[in-house]
């Protein structure tokens, strides 16, 4: 590639006789550069970052090494591009296996019939939780991302797992085997299939793909190799301040800063952080549209199975010269009251408690709760649902009663903290706006 009119590039301060390999400009005349050596290697970046040696000139004139340098952030854009990629590539590969199972289960017609049932009570779940997400302002990527992990991926392990497990419970017959398919193994593979949304959105992968090109204005060869620049303090690793600052811990040093998982700031008096509102909003959201997409393909799944069943059932008693009745669809019906009508909220509960469990570990300033919360969220959830699935083997009257006595009171509580964070968010907004106009 030829150098640019005006003649090559010239070192500043310098003569263009005392550089090497040139030869002194005469008026009226251009010189021919002379040879060029093999310096390849300078179009990319050394390992550990070390410059060209003193002295030395670039064969590369200025416009090219301003082509080939990317803008500034141009490696992180990438990396995230990439990581977003691959995550939508395996949620839509999951999303197509699911659909061949619910398919291979229900038939066409029962899949048609399950999708539009299971519609029902899905604006009023993502309504309550867009309401909610007013206070905990998470992005909608990450609940979109959220959403197609609880419908395509959590719902793919747990089906696929439950199959396996209850495989594996046929070698015990009897009621025990039911207690531990329904009771224990199934609520530890859905509830643990669902937390994992929340662990991937904490993990850095677009920071462990961001090439350092971004500092050196170098090309972002290695995208991998980690940069040796000394490490940088990151703003959302709590530090020791205040009196009891000794022995504290830093909660989360490796995981992905996330806005609206940060503790509140310490108040005059507190030698403790604390969670504020949004924190823990934040988690009932990311927690209840994870569960939200999970119930969305179990619901399809269970009242196209239901449909599938009461169809065959018709077929076989009545036949084809009778016109269908409501009554000929009992199973159905049940299944549409029983999980679209009087449970919609159930898996978002269930999950809305591991969100509050990890909000309140990241985000405490004490070492035990921060060291317990997640874990006792994750469990407290396991073990709701556990009884969930148990109450459906009690008959009618048995499933009221746990409905009465355990969702109720459940589901009471998790609306009166949604309201209360609603409103103290509002509150602090409202003070936040008088202090600015009186400043002003």
């Amino acid at each position: 590639m030829g150098s640019p009119s005006g003649g090559g590039f010239r070192t500043p301060g310098r003569a263009a006789a005392d550089v090497p390999g040139t030869a002194p400009r005469t008026g009226g005349t251009r010189t021919i550069p002379g040879p060029r050596g093999r310096r390849a290697h300078w179009l990319l970046p050394r390992p550990g970052g070390a410059l060209p040696p003193a002295g030395s000139v670039s064969p590369v004139s200025p416009a090219v090494t301003s082509a080939s340098a990317p803008p500034p952030g141009r490696g992180r854009s990438m990396a995230l591009s990439s990581v977003t990629a691959t995550a939508v590539l395996i949620l839509i590969g999951c999303g197509v296996l699911i659909l061949h199972l619910v398919q291979r289960q229900t038939g066409t017609v029962g899949l048609l019939v399950g999708l539009g049932l299971a519609m029902v009570p899905l604006p009023f779940v993502l309504g309550g939780l867009a309401w909610l997400n007013l206070t905990a302002r998470v992005p909608l990527r990450h609940t979109v991302f959220c959403l197609g992990w609880g419908a395509c991926a959590a719902t793919t392990v747990a089906i696929l797992a439950n199959n396996w497990t209850a495989d594996y419970l046929t070698a015990h017959p009897g009621r025990l085997g039911e207690l531990l398919g329904a009771g224990i193994a199934t609520p530890l593979i859905e509830e643990s299939a669902k937390a994992t949304a929340l662990v991937v959105l904490l993990l850095p992968l677009g920071q462990r793909l961001r090439c350092h090109g971004r500092r050196t204005g170098r090309p972002c060869a290695p995208l991998l190799q980690r940069s040796p620049a000394s490490r940088r303090p990151h703003p959302y690793e709590r530090r020791p301040a205040g009196p009891h600052a000794r022995g504290r811990l830093r909660l989360r040093p490796y995981l992905r800063p996330l806005p609206y998982l940060c503790p509140a700031p310490l108040a005059g008096g507190t030698p403790h952080r604390r969670s504020r509102p949004r924190t823990l909003a934040a988690g009932v959201v990311l927690g209840g549209m994870t569960a939200c997409g999970f119930a969305f393909v179990e619901n399809v799944l269970y009242l196209g199975r239901a449909f599938a069943t009461d169809q065959r059932n018709r077929l076989d008693n009545i036949g084809l010269g009778d016109r269908p009745s409501l009554r000929d669809f009992d199973s159905t019906v049940q299944t549409f009251v029983l999980r679209a009508l009087l449970s919609p909220f159930a898996h978002p509960l269930f999950t809305a408690l591991t969100g509050i469990g990890l909000a309140v570990a990241l985000t405490t300033g004490r070492r035990w709760l921060a060291r317990l919360a997640a874990p006792a969220g994750l469990l407290l959830a396991m073990v709701l649902h556990g009884a969930w699935n148990a109450a459906a083997d009690l008959g009618t009257d048995g499933f009221l009663v746990v409905y009465g006595v355990l969702m109720v009171p459940c589901f009471a509580a998790l609306v009166c903290f949604a309201a209360w964070a609603r409103s103290r968010a509002a509150r602090h907004g409202s003070r936040r706006g008088r202090r600015v106009a009186g400043a002003a």
